[in-house]
């Protein structure tokens, strides 16, 4: 593979991996934290989530729509503070 071809391979996949985060009220616990978690990696798009209970606050990595991630959390029971 040539530097052009390398080059290009590591933009898509930077794109492919954008990463976001969102404030989630009510996540008090650790089986809150779960059922988040679960519930956002089941949304089409994601490739990883990070729950930071003490914070309140998950990071969702991947290229899937923001709408259904905050359906997804929304559907888990939780509510997703961030504008």
């Amino acid at each position: 593979m040539c530097a052009s071809c390398e080059t290009g391979s590591a933009q898509t996949a930077s794109a492919a991996s954008e990463s976001r985060q969102f404030s989630v009220a009510g996540m008090s616990c650790q089986p809150c934290a779960t059922k988040v978690d679960t519930a956002v990696r089941a949304v089409a798009g994601v490739t990883d989530v990070r729950v930071d209970l003490s914070a309140g606050r998950i990071t969702v990595a991947g290229n899937a729509d923001e709408n259904q991630i905050r359906a997804a959390v929304t559907d888990a029971g939780y509510r997703i503070t961030t504008p």
